[in-house]
């Protein structure tokens, strides 16, 4: 039977009495790293980052970007933590894509705030970065702190850690505000070689975080790891080779007023009506159709979350009552397109999706939703689906939903446009948005969008609006014709 000990007190007391501590304990760790003098850290380095829900097909890992600088800055007293890179998304040569721009986001956190450095979405370049609230980012980015070796150490003293002998070293865990868990893996060097947690995803859930460290050694003077691997979700989203360590160099991060201030917005939708029974839902930066059957409501995407979906349901209703939501049309499974499913489900509708992502719904949607559980989880209800490789039709007899692959497409393998024959509508989300009004237009033509056109020709539809599930909204089909050089004939 293994040996378990409770830190707290007693692991104070057990530093005060021990100046040798047993190698590949907490207090061995933490006596090792330096922890108790300890209120700063900024490390930098370079290596690869990976957009977290965004994978080009249901069984790939996350897309990747090189990372030519990355700069960590934590206080681990207030705490607060500023994170800056550059980075540029690896090119596939068998994947048609715009041609990728460098990035220089700047990502922020302290206390209960979190916000980005960035310019106003659609701003002239070179408007100055001002900060914008993020407060859906304090959970990941909070995490990110202590998970660190120094501050998974502090944060395991601090509550109450228990500990178990495992290879050589030991296990230590604890939970933090009552709800999210970390464990640690301790060496035999007294190392924090493994730290994993878990945090909340509306697709994946309790979504498992694990960062694994290697290559410690000294960097003027402070023991830090050479790399760092992160992976969330199964697959990695950090892989870092760190050049560069200083210990308690001042890192002050004020909160700024409007952050500070800031209240997120209740969530609107809005209704545009595009033909009898044919419904643009709109709202923020991703919109939805509900088209009315006989007998039943057919929704186009649930994008971003539960919140979204419950206001989308709420207005479906008002605007079409006394029917149910018997579908619900999923255009990918990228997380801003299907974070707001499970929500259809717990209605009772059944997901139409092409057959490529129906496994990876079913295996993400097992999984354990103890952090923040959504309706469907409260509920305990199966979902349904029913799936397609190219076509699928849904149709009470008198109007006809058509689902078509979008065959061919750099940005996902399963991805999907629907069509309306008879309004002449299609309906389609990240091939093609129209410019906003007095919108400049983008220097080089869209690789998804000349995709899109080449299979609305192929396909040989009728489309005379094109309702894009972002941007302004509904566009004549004229404006993807001029986007992709068809009304000049340039293309």
């Amino acid at each position: 039977m293994r040996k378990v000990l409770t830190f707290g007190l007693a692991t104070a007391l057990a530093f005060a009495a021990c100046s040798r501590p047993e190698p590949g304990t907490l207090q061995a760790a933490a006596a090792a790293l330096g922890t108790s003098d300890l209120k700063s850290i900024e490390y930098s380095g370079s290596g690869k980052w990976f957009q977290f829900g965004q994978a080009p097909n249901p069984t790939l890992p996350w897309p990747a970007f090189d990372v030519s600088s990355f700069t960590a800055a934590i206080n681990y007293e207030d705490p607060a933590a500023r994170v800056q890179m550059e980075r540029i998304q690896v090119v596939e040569p068998d994947r048609a894509r715009p041609a990728p721009v460098q990035q220089r986001p700047v990502q922020i956190v302290s206390g209960p705030y979190a916000w980005n450095m960035a310019a106003p979405a659609g701003a002239a370049p070179g408007t100055p970065a001002a900060p914008q609230p993020q407060p859906a980012a304090v959970e990941e980015r909070t995490m990110e702190i202590w998970t660190t070796p120094h501050g998974f150490i502090k944060a395991a003293v601090a509550n109450n850690a228990t500990s178990q002998t495992a290879a050589g070293g030991s296990e230590v865990s604890f939970t933090l505000d009552g709800k999210h868990r970390y464990v640690g893996q301790i060496n035999a060097q007294n190392q924090v070689e493994r730290v994993r947690t878990w945090i909340d995803n509306a697709v994946l859930g309790d979504t498992p975080v694990e960062i694994t460290y290697s290559d410690y050694r000294d960097f003027g003077g402070v023991r830090f790891p050479g790399r760092i691997v992160r992976t969330q979700g199964g697959h990695p989203v950090l892989d870092l080779t760190v050049s560069a360590v200083t210990a308690n160099r001042p890192v002050v991060i004020d909160v700024p007023g409007q952050v500070r201030s800031f209240t997120s917005p209740p969530v609107t939708v809005t209704v545009e009506k595009l033909a009898d029974g044919v419904y643009f839902l709109k709202g923020g930066s991703h919109h939805s159709v509900a088209v009315a059957e006989l007998d039943h409501i057919v929704v186009v995407e649930a994008p971003q979350d539960e919140a979204r979906s419950l206001a989308v349901i709420e207005k479906v209703k008002q605007t079409i009552p006394n029917k149910p939501i018997r579908y619900v049309v999923n255009t990918h499974a990228h997380f801003d397109h299907s974070g707001g499913l499970r929500t259809y489900v717990a209605e009772g509708a059944t997901v139409v999706t092409h057959q490529m992502n129906r496994p990876y719904y079913e295996q993400a949607w097992a999984s354990p939703r103890t952090i923040t559980p959504d309706t469907l989880a409260k509920a305990n209800k199966p979902a349904t689906f029913e799936t397609f490789t190219d076509k699928h039709v849904l149709t009470d007899g008198r109007r006809a939903i058509e689902i078509h692959r979008i065959a061919g497409s750099g940005h996902n393998d399963a991805f999907a446009m629907v069509y309306l024959p008879v309004e002449k509508i299609l309906i389609e989300v990240d091939a093609w948005a129209p410019l906003a009004p007095n919108a400049p237009p983008p220097s080089a033509t869209s690789p998804f969008a000349v995709n899109l056109y080449d299979n609305i020709r192929r396909l040989e539809l009728d489309v005379r609006r094109v309702a894009a599930l972002h941007g302004p909204g509904v566009a004549p089909m004229a404006d993807l014709q001029s986007a992709v050089g068809q009304v000049t004939g340039t293309r």
